[in-house]
């Protein structure tokens, strides 16, 4: 008996819809309109005779996450050819991060991953560069600096901003501050990480960095720090975002010093040893992570 096989444009919307649970993002990312879209999915569904989404967010149904395996297996084996196609079942992808890029911009959309892709196994493993704590058997790795990987191929995540920030126990006992100048003999929380320079320059204060005082390794740390009230925590404010958040942490004040980020003359940098992505979740995780992090 023939089989028959689903066209090929059925499948390509599957993936897209499937992976970002939107008609409308999914038509644009395919160049055809919404109806095309839905149009499509139901002809698939009625060729494979089941039901692929089960509700209105289009999570997929047991059968439509099976099958997007497969629909996955299959555009990966035809993008790669003829090159050897890779044994079918689920993923494994292994992320060497931070632990506060962790807490503060993976772990809150690791749920959203999860659904797009179901079939891949994520691990994260801790990387502290400063102690030379490095995962190196991961497949990706998150690293903070100036981006010049001679060793490694690399792409920008994540650039950022920094900003004095303290608890506001602190900021109601030292306080109020207006100029930046004010800073003068309040204890600074030091990091190697992120050195109180970058904001001194920015308001022309000759100051060398501070070499007494708490000092951190991890940014997390420093902050956990800053808001039990040991000092004034220079934060980058997207891994600060979590105690900004709820009120751990608030900025000194309002006026133009404490009101206004420095850029951050470093940034998060996704690494990858060549050849890595030629695997396809390697790809789709790098793909989806640049997305999602805007």
């Amino acid at each position: 008996m023939a089989v028959r096989i689903p066209p090929i444009q059925c499948l390509l919307t599957f993936e897209a819809l499937a992976r970002l649970r939107s008609v409308t993002q999914a038509a644009e990312e395919l160049c055809v309109t919404p109806s095309a879209v839905s149009h499509r999915v139901k002809q698939l569904e009625l060729v494979l005779g089941v039901k692929l989404f089960g509700r209105a967010d289009f999570s997929l149904t047991t059968e439509g996450s099976e099958y997007l395996a497969h629909v996955r297996e299959g555009l990966l084996a035809l993008q790669r050819f003829p090159s050897h196609q890779p044994s079918p079942g689920r993923r494994k992808l292994r992320l060497a991060v931070t632990p506060t890029f962790a807490r503060s911009l993976v772990k809150p959309r690791l749920q959203q991953f999860a659904q797009a892709y179901p079939e891949i196994d994520l691990t994260l493993q801790v990387s502290i560069p400063l102690l030379d704590v490095v995962a190196e058997d991961a497949d990706l790795t998150i690293r903070f600096g100036t981006g010049r990987y001679a060793d490694v191929e690399h792409i920008c995540l994540v650039k950022d901003a920094v900003l004095p920030l303290a608890s506001p126990a602190f900021l109601r006992e030292h306080g109020p501050f207006e100029a930046a100048s004010d800073l003068e003999g309040v204890p600074l929380l030091r990091s190697p990480l992120e050195p109180w320079r970058t904001w001194f320059a920015a308001q022309h204060l000759d100051w060398p960095e501070p070499s007494e005082g708490s000092q951190f390794n991890d940014i997390g740390l420093m902050c956990d720090g800053a808001a039990a009230g040991m000092g004034v925590a220079l934060v980058r404010l997207r891994l600060g975002a979590p105690w900004l958040e709820n009120g751990s942490l608030v900025r000194l004040g309002e006026t133009e010093p404490f009101r206004t980020p420095v850029p951050s003359p470093h940034a998060h940098y996704l690494c990858w040893r060549t050849g890595t992505m030629e695997r396809w979740e390697c790809a789709a995780f790098a793909e989806w992570l640049k997305k999602a992090l805007g």
